[in-house]
């Protein structure tokens, strides 16, 4: 009999990856699973994509064999594509997105081919959202949707002191000052943009760096805002779009590439806020809001909601991992 019925392998490059790895263990527990954690811990820096997969990956692989000699679990999930890579032992593999999606050309040389064979031999792969797996086949009978659970985070204020959000925890990859400047050029006297999620930087009219904030006060300040404004060059999955919709706010945004399940979410709630033209956007979320948005979307994220993902993976996981 194994000393653990799951093993989770997560490696702790981002902060989402690391709040999406403790859910899926949370989330595993509450069905009465055994779980067993293995972390990569902190990784270093590198230059290109394709070296940063590899060190994540073999670092991976390294925790995933330490955890097994000492849990011997009866089935191991992998969190993230990267983490399957070089998998000791094949395993249901929770991902966002695939190497064919989102490393094209040079920076997914070697991961491409790898991924396909880990596809082939996974026994399940749990999609964070239906758009996860456009770009391959993978039979329905080995797809389960498991999205990261979102759900308010507490009480709406009757009147929401601050006009817009922006996260930015990768400047680059968010397109912060693509952010900056349509805020800029689309806000009054007496409107402030708060920046979180990345180094502060010196305030400026109209702009405040909050910093890295701890997940209770960012969610606080979630519920005090009004806009949560996104114009990310591709977004894999964006939790930082669901929990402000959960909270409350209205999501102007891009229509980036990628799953980007809040995405569609936006455009149902409010059409209006989701195109190029982000002056324009920011301007009809502040001054023309639509009735009942937080309402109407909090009814659309029942589906990611933590009673949603628990019935998923106690009915739809947990009996195909252990009892196949």
């Amino acid at each position: 009999m194994p000393a653990s019925d799951v093993l989770v392998v997560a490696v702790g490059s981002t902060g989402g990856w690391r709040a999406a790895a403790r859910e899926l263990v949370a989330s595993l527990r509450r069905a009465g699973a055994r779980v067993a954690v293995a972390h990569t811990g902190p990784l270093p820096r590198v230059r290109t994509f394709a070296l940063t997969d590899l060190v994540e990956a073999r670092a991976a692989r390294r925790a995933c064999q330490r955890a097994i000699a000492e849990h011997a679990p009866g089935a191991v999930i992998y969190c993230s594509m990267t983490a399957a890579l070089l998998w000791p032992r094949p395993g249901a593999v929770w991902l966002d997105t695939l190497a064919a999606e989102n490393r094209p050309g040079r920076h997914g040389v070697w991961q491409r081919p790898v991924e396909r064979r880990r596809l082939a031999r996974a026994p399940l792969i749990m999609a964070m959202s239906p758009r996860a797996l456009e770009s391959t086949t993978v039979s329905p009978r080995a797809l389960a949707l498991v999205p990261v659970p979102v759900t308010r985070s507490g009480p709406l204020p009757a009147i929401r002191d601050v006009a817009a959000v922006t996260y930015a925890g990768d400047p680059e990859k968010k397109r912060l000052e693509a952010v900056l400047d349509a805020w800029r050029a689309a806000r009054r006297e007496d409107e402030t943009l708060v920046v979180a999620g990345t180094e502060p930087r010196p305030d400026s009219p109209g702009v405040r760096f909050a910093g890295r904030l701890e997940p209770d006060s960012y969610r606080a300040l979630l519920r005090r805002t009004r806009a949560f404004i996104a114009a990310p060059r591709r977004e894999d999955y964006g939790i930082a779009p669901l929990e402000a919709l959960a909270d409350g706010c209205q999501l102007v945004t891009t229509p980036a590439p990628g799953p980007y399940p809040a995405l569609e979410l936006a455009r149902r709630l409010d059409p209006r806020l989701v195109g190029n033209d982000l002056v324009k956007a920011i301007r009809l979320a502040l001054d023309e809001p639509l009735p009942r948005y937080a309402e109407r979307a909090a009814a659309l994220l029942e589906p990611f909601s933590p009673e949603a993902v628990d019935r998923t993976v106690a009915h739809s996981v947990l009996p195909r991992l252990l009892c196949p």
